[in-house]
């Protein structure tokens, strides 16, 4: 697989010169002969944004910005409550009470300053995704409700963006990379979040984490999967998940794929 195109995907084509700090910061990554330097600047290029920097997207969120993403955009309305903490790791007990983003922010610049942090206070909608996805290269999606899924799906289709998609239950998380703009090896469209749920469950039918309640280091694991496939898709290493939905089971410690196409 070709790392990322930014003629694909609007990056400007511009040298990504690694500095002696980072150079040592990212050493591990860079002896890798998968990753090299050359990877490591395609890291320090990329713009990924981020849905909801709760329990997914806090370990993403975490993960990327210390693997050198060059600018993390993060989506969320709301702010840090206790019950958050449990799971939701990048904040801390100090933050109860700030916003999410600004929490959040504050954490990725302790782990790593070299990484651009772009705040959206706001609840991406339908009308506000298209806008917000075509600022970036890759969409993780961390949110937690179907009218958000299918918005940032849809956006990201639209503006061929590669998007990377979780969800968990109590004891449970799947994880699948969406790129419906592209064609496999089969010569067939590669599926789309609609092809995996053509339509939303009836309302009621999967309660949130509030009300069936949910282990808090599954949002971890879940999240870390989502962190990984982020950065295959920008070093252009590995297989990612495309038509691939991977199911974990917690309390099993199971893991299994489920094959999918598109319709």
């Amino acid at each position: 697989m070709a790392k990322l195109d930014s003629r694909l995907y609007g990056l400007a084509m511009i040298t990504t010169a690694l500095t002696d700090e980072e150079l040592e910061r990212y050493a591990r990554h860079i002896v890798l002969p998968e990753i090299g330097g050359a990877g490591q600047q395609q890291l320090k290029r990329a713009r990924v944004l981020v849905i909801g920097a709760g329990g997914l997207g806090a370990p993403v969120l975490e993960y990327l910005a210390a693997a050198g993403v060059g600018t993390l955009g993060i989506v969320d309305d709301d702010s840090v409550s206790l019950s958050n903490l449990q799971r939701q790791v990048i904040h801390g007990t100090g933050a109860v009470g700030m916003a999410k983003t600004d929490s959040a922010k504050a954490a990725i610049a302790r782990i790593n300053p070299n990484v651009a942090v772009e705040l959206h206070n706001l609840r991406l909608t339908a009308d506000n995704a298209p806008a917000l996805v075509a600022g970036y290269d890759i969409v993780v999606d961390g949110s937690d409700n179907f009218e958000t899924r299918y918005a940032v799906a849809d956006a990201c289709a639209a503006a061929r963006r590669p998007l990377v998609h979780a969800a968990v239950g109590r004891f449970d998380g799947s994880v699948t990379v969406l790129k419906p703009f592209e064609t496999g090896t089969d010569g067939r469209p590669n599926p789309s979040y609609r092809d995996l749920f053509p339509e939303p469950p009836p309302a009621g039918l999967v309660p949130s984490c509030a009300v069936a309640g949910v282990l808090g280091v599954l949002t971890g694991v879940v999240g870390t999967l989502q962190a990984m496939e982020a950065i295959k898709l920008i070093a252009g290493i590995g297989e990612p998940l495309v038509g691939r939905l991977l199911l974990y089971d917690a309390l099993a410690a199971r893991f299994d794929t489920i094959r999918y196409k598109s319709s």
